[in-house]
């Protein structure tokens, strides 16, 4: 099956993109993703997907547990975001 993977912000630094289109295999979970971009972008963007305070947006909603990938899915990693 096919995801879009949308990073931001420190994780896009760590993963080393904006953005990546995967094959994962079916049924997915994050765990499965994120093992996936750590295989391509190495282990600091293991750390980086895995921080406490990042948070996993599946379809553009936030999630609060565990969340299964299905076809198609959009899937983005949000670290916490300062500005001033």
């Amino acid at each position: 099956m096919s995801v879009r993977v949308l990073f931001f912000a420190s994780v896009k630094d760590a993963v080393g993109c904006a953005a990546l289109d995967l094959d994962l295999e079916t049924p997915a979970s994050v765990s499965d993703l994120v093992d996936l971009v750590a295989a391509r972008s190495g282990e600091r963007a293991r750390i980086a997907l895995t921080a406490e305070s990042v948070r996993v947006a599946l379809n553009q909603e936030l999630q609060n547990g565990p969340c299964v990938i299905n076809d198609g899915d959009e899937v983005g990693f949000l670290p916490p975001v300062t500005g001033g």
